[in-house]
C-alpha cells in the first residue's frame, strides 16, 4: 500500500493533516469543540507579563479528549488516521476535503513565510 502513494500525494496529504490539526487545536472557529474539554487560564507573573495556558477539564473520557485536543502531536495522529481512512473508504467525499485542507495549509505556510519576510 505504501508503495502506491506518490510523493505529491504524500505532500498534499501532509498539508491537509497539518491544516486540520491546526484547525482543531488552535483556531478560534473551532473553540466550541474544545470548550467542553479545555479551559484557558490567564496569569500575570511578577514581571507583569501575561501568560495563557490550558487547563484540562474533568476526568475519564472528558480528560482524555482534553489531553488529546491540547496536544498538537496527538491530535495530528488522529487527524491523519481519519483523513487516510476516510480517503480510503469514501474517496468521493474525502478527496475534495483533503484537497481543500491541503490548499488552506499551503496558503497558511506561505502567509507565515511572507509575514517573516516583511518584518
Amino acid at each position: 500500500m505504501l508503495n502506491s502513494i506518490s510523493y505529491i500525494e504524500l505532500f498534499v496529504f501532509s498539508f491537509a493533516v497539518f491544516r486540520l490539526t491546526r484547525l482543531l487545536v488552535y483556531d478560534q472557529i473551532t473553540s466550541f469543540i474544545r470548550k467542553p474539554f479545555l479551559e484557558e487560564a490567564v496569569e500575570t507573573n511578577d514581571e507583569n507579563v501575561t501568560e495563557t495556558y490550558v487547563v484540562i477539564k474533568g476526568k475519564g473520557i472528558r480528560a482524555f479528549l482534553g489531553e488529546l485536543l491540547s496536544c498538537y502531536w496527538c491530535t495530528g495522529i488522529w487527524c491523519a488516521a481519519g483523513l487516510f481512512l476516510g480517503g480510503w473508504f469514501f474517496p468521493a467525499v474525502f478527496e475534495p476535503v483533503i484537497m481543500i485542507l491541503a490548499i488552506a495549509g499551503m496558503a497558511g505556510v506561505i502567509e507565515a513565510i511572507v509575514e517573516k519576510l516583511v518584518e
